[in-house]
């Protein structure tokens, strides 16, 4: 008969357990998945146990206590990354900057297992208050994370995902909300081109601005417009593609590239304002006069804008041009709002997927058929399009009603 092994109290020990004479200490010995021999210590029986009782749901669970105790975020995350397959290329670059940026010197380097929610909620904190992050930005960290943390609960590295509620109890908490892009009003669109259709130096913007303002294009599919795209009989212009510009190789130095529009919505043909047509025969005659650009892009040729060096437009140049023009005509505008003793009409700081914004505004306030604007403006999602819908429909609602107490005298 097989001798049962004692503590030093007295106490029978399980089949594992021994205790230590030079210190007193308890040692559960074990054999891990890998076939390695392990050890748990604790400085009391009780406690060895429920080390244990841990251990053993752990091995109920299917856990990989190895793997548990050694991956971090950072090869979970790079593991999620290798089985996205179906990722854009442009997509997969934005996710990589971001998370290069942001999680993998720091919070990256973690082990995936020790993470608890306090955790999370604690290194949000430490991005919204020290770095100042706002909160979309957050949230486009979150879609990393949180698909990370879910990767891990599905290989049974972990058993709850840590960033669950999160996002909801940190807006909650803060007070944050989503930032919303407003459009501009009619009276700030008005000045802006105005400005720039007779300002000496931004003159020569007027028509890609036009362009944008009078079709809600994405920044990517205005840049990315060939001459062929145009059709001038039937007055449509066709979007079948995106100029895209993204680091790619080991340098991440970055590439002009064509990619299929965002969504298959985005698949369409856009009706020909009268002034848009007006913006292309203008480039096609500066053109025609100064040299038609020969880039060629993933196979593709004769785009519609080049910078004077006859080089494809990327989004950077038009953005820091919006940047340029607006802080050139606020600082006019006030100094002749003072002079003439009225209210300056100064411009919000904006982008181009701002004029965009503005276009789907400009177009619900006048049609009221949302499939119509969802198709013009290629959202894959109608909210999108009735989101945008409810507030230009707000605004309205309100000159309405000002309009109909300005003519009601029967009260």
């Amino acid at each position: 008969m097989a001798q049962t092994r004692k503590d030093l109290r007295g106490r029978v020990l399980r089949k594992g357990e021994s205790q230590r004479r030079s210190d007193g200490r308890y040692v559960y010995t074990y054999t891990d998945p890998l076939g390695r021999r392990k050890y748990v210590y604790a400085q009391d029986l009780v406690a060895l146990r429920e080390k244990e009782a841990q251990l053993m749901k752990d091995q109920m669970d299917g856990l990989d206590i190895y793997v548990a105790g050694k991956a971090t975020v950072n090869f979970v995350f790079d593991r999620y990354m290798s089985l996205k397959n179906n990722l854009k290329p442009t997509t997969k670059s934005n996710y990589l900057y971001m998370y290069d940026r942001f999680i993998r010197d720091t919070f990256g380097k973690r082990n995936i297992a020790e993470i608890k929610y306090s955790d999370v909620v604690q290194f949000y904190n430490h991005l919204t208050k020290k770095q100042e992050l706002k909160i979309n930005t957050l949230e486009n960290i979150h879609t990393l994370l949180h698909p990370t943390f879910q990767l891990a609960v599905r290989d049974d590295i972990i058993r709850k995902n840590p960033t669950d509620g999160v996002m909801a109890e940190l807006k909650k908490n803060l007070g944050m909300k989503t930032g919303v892009r407003h459009a501009l009003t009619i009276p700030q669109q008005r000045a802006f081109m105005e400005y720039i259709a007779t300002h000496p130096i931004y003159f020569h913007w007027w028509p890609i601005f036009t362009i944008f303002l009078g079709t809600g294009c994405r920044i990517g599919e205005v840049l990315g417009l060939r001459w062929e795209d145009i059709d001038y009989e039937k007055r449509v212009i066709s979007i079948n593609h995106n100029l895209t510009y993204y680091p790619v190789g080991e340098d991440r130095a970055s590439e002009n590239h064509i990619s299929t529009p965002k969504t298959e919505a985005g698949m369409r043909t856009i009706p020909m304002l009268d002034t848009v047509k007006d913006a292309f025969e203008m480039i096609w005659e500066e053109q025609k006069e100064n040299g038609w650009t020969d880039a060629e892009i993933d196979g593709m040729t004769g785009f519609v804008f080049c910078n004077r060096y006859g080089n494809i437009m990327n989004a950077q140049s038009v953005n820091r041009a919006i940047k340029r023009i607006s802080s050139a005509y606020n600082a006019t505008e006030e100094i002749e709002a003072k002079k003439e003793h009225r209210e300056p009409v100064l411009l919000p700081d904006f982008s181009a997927h701002s004029l965009r914004h503005t276009f789907c505004t400009r177009l619900c306030e006048r049609e009221t058929n949302l499939k119509i604007i969802q198709s013009i403006m290629g959202h894959k999602d109608i909210q999108t399009t009735m989101d945008i819908y409810a507030e230009a429909t707000e605004e309205k609602k309100q000159e309405t009603f000002e309009r109909l107490a300005a003519t009601m005298d029967v009260f």
